[in-house]
């Protein structure tokens, strides 16, 4: 269309102006005010791309240089391999115009290969969660939650990983992961499909922090409708050494509503975190509930300097965090007044004109004709 055409040129011209900031990289210690949102955006269910079906988008991140974005899906080699696309997003006078996506890229493992599938090899099946581009090393990390399956007769075990890229897909590495979250067949370390889930640089991509979704099995329990104890960690890394050099108590807000029928599947977690400056991370919770289709939405600014480092502290359950990370809700998308799908990726884009930065949102639509792949923009108020 013209008007996207316009609309790209333009928005890219703002690009250009402000190439040499780096958005959430450098350290910043201002505060946010507020986020306000500019508009959302839906792909066509079960859209078909270069071979793929396109779904299950549960990271996103924003490349400055070459102005793309890079979507990683959680398809587990189900569908089609393990992968992420390239897309480019453009803006729109007060909104999202459209997404367009130009690449698909297939997740290799250290053999070369694409990943198997939960039939060919349920040991070594991947479940991507996270993605996030190093323009520094011109390298991509990816986060993977692993697998705890623990049945009569039926047990699989596989660690969470932190696994270094080159664009291409191509493995190059992956950071040690400290005891705390390798699997167990018994009630200790993480539990299934509630770890490794968010990740993002810091510390002009020296740093990078790492987040569990919902609290190990000795930190203490999952998040209720009604508050208590659900403790989650946040991992501190050097990217250089790949070593883990922090780690940080959050809590989790309760569970936003009661399922139905009451002992029916809920949750709420942490499905990405976003680094503002080099101590301070926009956190998204994300809660859901069996019997409602919304999800709810909140993004918090969680502050880490005062936070106590707890890497020796084996059990929060046993000894609860006395420093644990600040957090401040920024916004509870249930206010918005418009369906809000299953969030759970999120990236700072390009600045908008008035210099102010631009936050986007993507959905997760878990493959089901009853979700929706969404994209929101906000824009962040300082």
């Amino acid at each position: 269309m013209k008007k996207q055409v316009f609309v790209a040129f333009l928005f890219l011209s703002f690009v250009s102006c402000h190439s040499s900031r780096r958005i959430g990289h450098t350290e910043n210690t201002e505060s946010i005010h507020s986020l306000k949102w500019l508009g959302k955006y839906e792909l066509p269910h079960n859209l078909s791309f270069q071979g793929t079906t396109v779904g299950g988008l549960s990271g996103i991140d924003y490349d400055r240089e070459n102005n793309c974005y890079y979507l990683i899906s959680d398809d587990r080699s189900a569908i089609q391999p393990a992968r992420f696309y390239t897309a480019r997003i453009y803006f729109q006078e007060g909104g999202l115009d459209s997404v367009s996506l130009i690449k698909v890229t297939t997740l290799l493992q250290s053999s070369g290969k694409p990943y198997p599938n939960s039939v060919q090899d349920p040991a070594h099946t991947p479940d991507p969660e996270a993605i996030r581009y190093n323009p520094v090393l011109k390298r991509m990390v990816w986060s993977s939650e692993g697998e705890r399956i623990v049945q009569p007769g039926k047990t699989i075990l596989e660690n969470p990983a932190i696994t270094e890229i080159s664009p291409e897909g191509k493995y190059l590495d992956s950071f040690p992961l400290p005891a705390n979250l390798h699997m167990q067949a018994i009630e200790k370390g993480p539990r299934q499909n509630g770890v490794l889930e968010g990740l993002s640089f810091a510390d002009n991509f020296k740093t990078l922090y790492v987040n569990v979704e919902e609290p190990l099995y000795e930190d203490g329990p999952r998040a209720e409708t009604t508050p208590n104890d659900a403790w989650i960690r946040i991992y501190r890394y050097s990217v250089n050494g790949k070593k883990n050099t922090a780690q940080y108590a959050y809590h989790l807000d309760p569970v936003a509503y009661p399922a139905n029928p009451e002992n029916a599947f809920k949750i709420n977690g942490v499905p990405d975190i976003l680094a503002y400056g080099n101590q301070q991370l926009i956190v998204m919770e994300r809660s859901f509930s069996t019997g409602r289709l919304p999800c709810t939405i909140k993004l918090f600014l969680t502050d880490l300097r005062h936070a106590s480092d707890i890497s020796d502290i084996a059990s929060l359950r046993k000894n609860p965090p006395q420093k644990p990370a600040t957090k401040k809700l920024l916004l509870n998308l249930d206010s918005l007044g418009t369906y809000v799908d299953n969030l759970e990726g999120m990236t700072f884009g390009p600045d908008l004109p008035n210099g102010h930065k631009t936050l986007i949102l993507v959905a997760d639509n878990n493959f089901s004709a009853f979700e929706k792949t969404q994209f929101f923009l906000f824009e962040v108020i300082p």
